[in-house]
């Protein structure tokens, strides 16, 4: 091993720090650089979550893990691992958007690949700096859509860290084989531009022209240094998210979380609603509020799931309406784009999202647009008068981005909304029962499709794998659950769940003949035997 010493313990791959049996410290030169105490790992891990205790915010437990991940990948993936459930709130969503908001300012290490639109030419030289040569996914974003956020520019690059994380967390995908990328491209943002401590290039966002050379550039530097690797694109402007999806999707090896695995935990929460209804998919007429990548993303998942359940991609994209900025779309609006248009009907013109829902007289409202408050006491009263049980999902985020509370749409149907919400919110108490509204969050999805795509090298990652998590994600939420108002399995258990969900996914693939990998004999076994597991290798290698 050439690494010795104080190297090993900045490595924090290495890095096993109070951990290093004696025998360690003195083979590698380590004795004298550590505390004589021996640690286990369970025992460092009793230390960090008494100093999380300790920290005041979850912005300030946020930074403490990223000084963790940056000094030892083993202790923290473990920490993570002892309540997942606890710190997903923490690592992701919310308080990654407020990490990202003071990104500039908490900034420790790189962490990933800054690739500037300055460096055009030259993509494939500062892509191969990257010192691991088996990449298998990169998550790559612009900072052009940060959640709820707007455009954060190069401030953005704490989604795609903290995407990554998620991928070894809840799916355990090795760490070392992740790359978390930031295309700096510009930013649109008046006051990041005039920070003189923000991080990226001070230029205003290129033209579709310009950004997608850059792209392609990118694309094919990463397909020609990591043959097998899948590009994740994350928190992309609405039109570029879209479009380059619709590009590369059918020749690489890509997916887009925003728009594919936004739209299969949307279908996972509506096929658990459904279950409480008792009615199918494909005979509900669905409201969008909210017309961007996120609804069309949804939309045409939907559109998916419904075919699979015999109707025509028409009679599919005839049940599903989108409401945005500009009122309800129909055949007056004039600047559609064609994603939109496919879901264009012969309604009467309205801006008022009440008057829509009386036109289109929606069994299921869905909330994507970062527009908070918006589900008014009206709105979900309306929604309540057309169906006895109405589905209401509000799924913006951060928390004030929400549609609703789920204590509004609980309290305002009278206990009838089935209901869930891009956010964790606490359990509801009404006329002497307790409603558990669910959580619509991607980490459900991405990172067990992501699972099953690293163990069979998959060719390509279509929509149909979306859907086969989103059954797989459905079929973890138990009657008494579904009871309880839970559309989503619970969070305490998500590794064991995401496991399961690849082992669903990795048999589609090989259905579907995308594998570049022999069909072993038992799936699950392999997939078992392919896991991360963060325990220290004493010895070192």
């Amino acid at each position: 091993m050439a690494d010795r010493g104080i190297s090993i313990l900045r490595n924090s791959k290495m890095n096993a720090s109070t951990a290093f049996r004696q025998q360690e410290r003195d083979a590698y030169g380590l004795t004298g650089l550590l505390p004589p105490v021996v640690e286990t790992l369970d025992s460092q891990v009793r230390r960090c979550l008494l100093h999380l205790s300790k920290k005041s915010n979850a912005l300030e437990q946020y930074i403490y893990f990223s000084q963790l991940a940056d000094d030892n990948q083993t202790l923290f993936f473990k920490v993570l691992s002892t309540d997942l459930a606890r710190f997903l709130p923490i690592i992701y969503v919310p308080t990654v958007g407020a990490a990202c908001l003071e990104f500039g300012l908490i900034y420790r290490k790189p962490n990933g690949i800054y690739l500037s639109i300055e460096q055009r030419g030259k993509v494939r030289e500062v892509l191969a700096n990257w010192p691991v040569k088996d990449v298998r996914f990169i998550c790559v974003s612009t900072g052009g859509r940060i959640l709820g956020l707007g455009d954060l520019g190069a401030n953005g690059m704490g989604i795609p860290i903290g995407k990554l994380q998620l991928y070894t967390a809840c799916a355990g995908i090795p760490p070392d084989c992740l790359l978390p990328l930031l295309l700096d491209c510009g930013t649109d943002n008046e006051d990041l531009l005039a920070d003189p401590l923000y991080l990226g290039i001070k230029r205003k966002r290129p033209s579709f022209a310009e950004l997608d050379s850059f792209v392609d550039e990118f694309v094919e530097a990463v397909q020609d240094l990591y043959p097998q690797c899948c590009i994740h694109f994350e928190d992309w402007k609405g039109a570029d998210a879209i479009r380059l999806l619709a590009k590369y999707t059918n020749s690489t090896c890509c997916y887009n979380d925003d728009i594919q695995g936004t739209g299969s935990v949307a279908v996972a929460g509506l096929y658990s609603a459904l279950k409480i209804n008792k009615s199918l998919l494909r005979d509900q007429r669905i409201l969008f509020f909210g017309a961007g990548s996120a609804a069309l993303g949804m939309a045409d998942m939907i559109v998916t799931a419904m075919m699979q359940e015999g109707v025509s991609e028409q009679e599919a994209c005839g049940c599903i309406s989108l409401f945005d900025v500009d009122g309800l779309i129909e055949p007056s609006r004039t600047s559609l784009n064609p994603d939109q248009q496919r879901y264009l009907h012969p309604y009467a013109p309205t801006k008022s999202l009440l008057a829509a829902i009386k036109i289109v007289r929606p069994t299921i409202l869905i909330g994507v647009s970062t527009v908070g408050k918006a589900f008014t006491k009206e709105v979900v009263e309306a929604m309540t008068e057309l169906n006895s049980r109405p589905i209401i999902f509000a799924l913006s985020n951060p928390t004030e981005r929400a549609e609703c509370t789920a204590e509004e749409a609980y309290t305002w149907s009278k206990g009838r909304a089935i209901f869930a919400a891009g956010v964790q919110f606490e359990p509801v108490k009404l006329d002497g029962g307790t409603y558990l509204p669910g959580q619509a969050n991607n980490f459900y999805i991405f990172p067990a499709v992501s699972l099953a795509v690293y163990a069979t090298q998959a060719k390509r990652v279509p929509n149909e794998l979306f859907i086969e998590a989103a059954k797989a994600t459905a079929a973890g939420v138990s009657p008494l659950q579904l009871e309880q108002g839970m559309l989503f399995p619970p969070q305490n258990d998500v590794q064991n769940l995401e496991i399961q969900t690849a082992i669903v996914v990795t048999k589609k693939i090989f259905e579907l003949g995308l594998a570049r990998v022999k069909e072993p004999t038992d799936i699950s076994d392999w997939i078992h035997s392919l896991l991360y597991k963060p325990e220290y290798v004493h010895g070192m290698q």
